[in-house]
């Protein structure tokens, strides 16, 4: 997908690998000036080297405080990708406080946090703007041990819904992708059972899983004024799995 977003600048958080990583090289050579945020310095600074002008910052999203620290002065975005999450592999009956509260605190807790940032700042400078949150089709479906990620998902339909309705009234628009599982490092914890893999891809309609540049230009879509009246949605990635 040929975007231009020259003249912008992006936030893309949990950009050191995977979808974030692919969003946050897409933005920068459809001409955005990026700011990649993650936890591990490693992944940043291999992704500068890759794309020089990229501006790293390095924090942990869990932590609300020290989110405020590294991104309360961020300055002007117009564009937040809400990418950020962990997938903790826990059956219900195992499942512990610490992985619940981690999951949450991640997954749903930084893109409000994160958000509110951003979005404050676009009403201060009156523009329009666009914040995608990256979900998972297990928003509606659940898979075995994933009690408490497929829980955080849910709650980020809702979340989407709301900061839609509320940030609409400023041209905020908000929307989500829920993609099918995407052979990232996360994807692959998922998918470590070579049968339980083999009968779920078997189970999309397209019998395959989801590549990340799929979910990247259906982000870049939604940020796109391509989808200038599209607000409180979620495109599905899903290689049709809903469908059956």
């Amino acid at each position: 997908m040929k975007l231009n977003f020259r003249g912008l600048r992006a936030l893309v958080t949990g950009a050191g690998r995977g979808i974030g990583r692919g969003t946050a090289k897409a933005l920068h050579a459809s001409g955005a000036k990026v700011v990649a945020v993650t936890l591990n310095n490693e992944d940043l600074v291999s992704l500068t080297k890759e794309c020089p002008g990229i501006e790293p910052v390095c924090v942990d999203l869990g932590d609300w405080e020290a989110t405020e620290k590294a991104l309360g002065g961020i300055g002007p975005v117009d564009l937040l990708v809400n990418n950020a999450a962990v997938a903790l592999v826990q059956p219900f009956l195992e499942a512990t406080k610490e992985a619940f509260d981690r999951s949450f605190h991640v997954n749903v807790r930084s893109v409000l946090q994160v958000s509110q940032m951003v979005a404050k700042g676009m009403i201060d400078r009156g523009v329009a703007g666009s914040i995608v949150n990256v979900s998972s089709m297990v928003a509606y479906v659940t898979f075995p041990g994933l009690a408490n990620y497929c829980s955080t998902k849910g709650a980020m339909t809702m979340l989407t819904k709301a900061m839609a309705m509320e940030l609409g009234p400023h041209k905020i628009r908000v929307n989500s992708v829920n993609p099918t599982v995407v052979l990232t490092d996360m994807g692959k914890k998922v998918t470590e059972d070579a049968e339980f893999a083999k009968k779920l891809k078997e189970r999309h309609p397209l019998r395959k899983f989801a590549e990340v540049e799929d979910v990247v230009n259906s982000i870049l879509f939604l940020l796109s004024d391509s989808s200038a009246s599209t607000s409180g949605s979620g495109i599905l990635v899903d290689a049709g799995y809903l469908a059956s």
